[in-house]
Parts: C-alpha cells; sequence; structure tokens
C-alpha cells in the first residue's frame, strides 16, 4: 500500500519507515497538519497513519475526512490509552487504532500487529465466501437478542444508539466493534457512562440476559451456542477482523433457539452483510443504517445491496424501532 505517515518526532517517522518499507511504500512523511492535509488533498495515501497525543489530532482526523477523506490508522504510542481520543477520532470515521507504546520509548519494537491492521484494511473490500441457504426457524424458546454490529465510526454511532434505548428494553444486547482487545475494556466503560442500560465486557460462557448490553472484548471471533452461551474462538482464521460480525450473525442464524433482530451499522468494507442476510433468510427482523446517518456506508450499502436488510433506518429512528419489534415479540411470545 501507499502509506502516509504524520508522527511527532523525524525518529518516529524512521522507525515506521524501517519496519514498514519491505512491504509497503512510504508515500509522503508529513512534518505538520497543514502539510498533511495538503498532502492527502495533492498526493492521497492508500492509508493514512496518524499518531494520536492530543485533542487537537482527534479534531485533524475529523479535518482530514471532511476536507480531504482518506483512509485513516489511529497509532496511539502513549503509555496509557487514549482510550476516549481514539473514540472520538474512529467516530470521525478512522478505521482502526493500534497501541504500540514500545515504538515511542526506544524499546524492541516487533511491527507483526501493525503490519496486520495495514493487512486487514487492504482487505477490507475483499467479499468473504458466500453463505448457504439457512434452516427455517425454530419456535422461540428465550427472550429476545438483538445483535449489533460496527466498525469504521461505531463508538460514537453505538454510543447515541445505546443512549436512545429504552431502560425497560425487553431483550439482551450484544455488541461486536471491530477494535483491538487493548480498548474493549475502555469502551465497555465509555459506553456505560451514558446508556440507559449496563455495558461490560463479553465474558465466556455467559448467556446474554435481558436489559444488559455485552461487547466483544477479546481479538477472537463472538459465537452463539445452541445452548445459547457465548463462546470466543480464533477460529475461522481467514476471517479479516477478528470479531468477525459475519461469524457473530451468521452463528445467530444457525444456533439461536429464541427471537433475534440483527442490526448493521456505520464501516468500511462488507462484514456483517452476509450474516445479516443468513439472519433474515431464517425468518429474523434485520436492520441497517442508511448512508445519510453512517459516518462509512460500506457495510450498510453491502447488506443492501444483497437484500439482507428488511429495513434501512437513520441512526436516530434505530433505537425506538428496535424498542417497537420488542415490545411486539414479547406480545407474540406471551399470547
Amino acid at each position: 500500500m501507499k502509506l502516509g505517515l504524520m508522527v511527532n518526532t523525524p525518529e518516529l517517522a524512521q522507525r515506521l519507515e524501517h519496519a514498514l518499507e519491505p512491504l509497503h511504500d512510504i508515500h509522503w512523511v508529513a512534518q505538520d497538519e497543514t502539510q498533511a492535509l495538503r498532502l492527502c488533498r495533492d498526493m492521497p495515501p492508500e492509508l493514512l497513519l496518524l499518531q494520536l497525543g492530543t485533542a487537537d489530532r482527534v479534531a485533524f482526523s475529523q479535518r482530514v475526512m471532511n476536507e480531504a477523506p482518506c483512509p485513516l490508522l489511529l497509532l496511539d504510542l502513549a503509555t496509557e490509552l487514549h482510550t476516549e481520543w481514539a473514540f472520538n477520532a474512529l467516530g470521525h470515521g478512522a478505521l482502526d487504532v493500534v497501541h504500540l507504546p514500545e515504538l515511542a520509548n526506544g524499546s524492541a519494537f516487533n511491527p507483526a500487529l501493525l503490519l496486520r491492521k495495514i493487512q486487514n484494511i487492504a482487505w477490507l473490500a475483499t467479499p468473504p465466501q458466500p453463505v448457504t441457504q439457512r434452516a427455517t426457524r425454530t419456535s422461540a424458546k428465550r427472550a429476545c437478542l438483538i445483535a449489533i454490529g460496527a466498525s469504521a465510526g461505531g463508538p460514537a454511532t453505538l454510543n447515541q444508539l445505546l443512549r436512545e434505548l429504552p431502560k425497560d428494553l425487553d431483550a439482551a444486547v450484544v455488541l461486536v466493534q471491530h477494535l483491538d482487545d487493548k480498548f474493549s475494556a475502555g469502551m465497555a466503560e465509555w459506553l456505560a457512562r451514558e446508556s440507559t442500560l449496563p455495558v461490560r465486557l463479553v465474558q465466556a460462557g455467559e448467556i446474554p440476559q435481558t436489559g444488559v448490553v455485552l461487547l466483544a472484548g477479546r481479538n477472537e471471533h463472538l459465537t452463539v451456542s445452541r445452548r445459547g452461551d457465548l463462546q470466543y474462538s480464533l477460529k475461522p482464521d481467514a476471517q479479516i477482523y477478528r470479531p468477525s460480525i459475519d461469524i457473530f450473525f451468521q452463528s445467530i442464524a444457525e444456533q439461536w433457539r429464541g427471537d433475534a433482530i440483527g442490526v448493521l451499522l456505520t464501516g468500511m468494507g462488507r462484514d456483517g452483510a452476509d450474516g445479516l442476510k443468513a439472519m433474515r433468510e431464517r425468518g429474523f427482523a434485520t436492520i441497517t443504517q442508511d448512508q445519510s446517518s453512517s459516518v462509512v456506508w460500506g457495510m450498510p450499502k453491502a447488506a443492501v445491496a444483497i437484500d439482507a436488510a428488511a429495513e434501512v433506518l437513520p441512526l436516530d429512528r434505530i433505537a425506538n424501532r428496535l424498542a417497537e419489534l420488542c415490545r411486539w415479540m414479547a406480545v407474540k411470545r406471551n399470547s
């Protein structure tokens, strides 16, 4: 890939160039925001690596996405995670964030994680294998499960959605967000501060609970078993992202024995589209975010293209629609 670099010192740029140049072309290195913005316009990189470090860098990420859009990977090089800055920048459209304190403190630097993140972004548009037709639905035996997937732009979008869900929501909620697991606990705490519902990380083996929001918290796939419990797995390893939204949605289509709703939100690429279609084919309700309210209308667009979504809604209508569907399903279960 042709990479743009914007880091705080020439030494950091040199270390990154040394690690990346065998596989990637360092298109340019910017010394300040004005130069970086001009280069994004005049010599667009296939990916811009931007070092976090101040709130101004978060604002700059928004300027890049508004004025010279290009794929953006955040580098958090501080010893302590800049979780809130990272989530805000991801909300503006950055694709991912990687925590590499050893790059800045002079320690031995293993570039494998960074190279994997870059490769994931390069592969984002590659469609996964098509899903097969699913079996017909079994009768509902559990409360409703709302499964939500998001990627670029997801943290801020999820924050708004959870704020708008009612406190008496008659459903369990499970979130799969493309995010390095180092940031997962911080994201759960960040979401919980404003959510109407409690938010915490998924623990392997637990069963989703009504009125509780669970966030996938490992660099592993999340699945639901026929028993209804949540499990982590490294397989299949061919998927670009762990956790994969497709893998989670498909496990619900194959294993979940109650009511379910699949929701696919903002994100680049097409992860989640085939899984959402599998859920719809099983008879579950499916919703995607519309283009006007999406930070990146990639994953929802892919779902719309294959008729995976029964409804395409702006973000500010999704929470109310979920509550309506849950009430209707509760009446149906109790009738």
